[in-house]
């Protein structure tokens, strides 16, 4: 046999140009320290480009290479400004799409302005910067990967967040959507599903005695951790799951698959 085989290789994105948007806390920090430990150098993006200094130093502390972008996700002049100040640095061959936010209140207390909120940076934000993306991608005759980060409660509900479920409904339809079509131009588009993921914004929560009722609801009786993400992330953004699209994929202890 010749020619031995290195599927962990597969899994690098060494020379690759990542953007990573709502990259200022949470998941989005996070996602840009996993790439860029995984070789990328990464385009951080948040509305305040001074939120994300401290991101780029610390990659930068851990020999990897980022630079910090600003960007409104819900509105397109924005977002294209964003992709034309980043053409300096090169066009980008993933998108994370991460940007995101949410209401808590019950559905009769939801106002309008909460739905327009949540489903301007959700959705309408998703789609804006993936066919931004896109669009570029075939100008350039390249292809790419586009991560669209979803949540398991676009497959399933829980009560008080109505707006931020419909929104990542739309966004796991998107992505079969943008997939179908961007397929042809070698562009692969798939969805990330979280479950209860504890970071620093719900650790409070998490530990309560009203999140440890959550927590006896899904079947392997624990919440996920930022690392638990970390191999999704990198199997969707690199060559490892160069023959994924349309996909989502879900991270959640099962707890979608849970027993009604």
């Amino acid at each position: 046999m010749t020619g031995a085989i290195d599927p962990i290789h597969r899994f690098s994105l060494q020379g690759r140009l990542v953007l990573v948007t709502g990259a200022s806390s949470g998941l989005g920090t996070h996602f840009a320290q996993v790439l860029a430990a995984a070789g990328a150098r990464v385009a951080v993006a948040a509305r305040r480009a001074d939120k994300l200094q401290g991101v780029v130093e610390a990659i930068a502390a851990q020999g990897g290479q980022a630079r910090a972008f600003t960007l409104d996700v819900t509105d397109n002049a924005s977002v294209r400004a964003c992709f034309d100040a980043l053409g300096a640095w090169g066009l980008p061959d993933v998108v994370v799409n991460n940007a995101g936010v949410t209401v808590t209140r019950p559905l009769l207390e939801q106002t309008e302005d909460d739905f327009d909120h949540v489903l301007d940076t959700n959705l309408k934000g998703c789609w804006l910067v993936a066919t931004e993306a896109a669009r570029r991608m075939v100008a350039a005759g390249r292809g790419g990967s586009i991560v669209n980060v979803a949540s398991i409660l676009g497959e399933r509900v829980a009560g008080g967040v109505a707006p931020y479920a419909i929104s990542k409904a739309g966004v796991v339809q998107a992505t079969k959507a943008m997939a179908l079509e961007l397929a042809r131009h070698r562009i692969r588009v798939n969805a990330l599903l979280p479950g209860y993921v504890v970071t620093d914004l719900n650790r409070d929560f998490l530990i309560s005695e009203a999140g440890d009722k959550l927590r006896s609801r899904i079947p392997s009786r624990r919440f996920g951790e930022l690392a638990d993400l970390d191999g999704p992330l990198l199997l969707l953004a690199s060559d490892a799951g160069a023959a994924m699209s349309g996909a989502t994929l879900a991270v959640d202890g099962a707890h979608l698959v849970s027993s009604l």
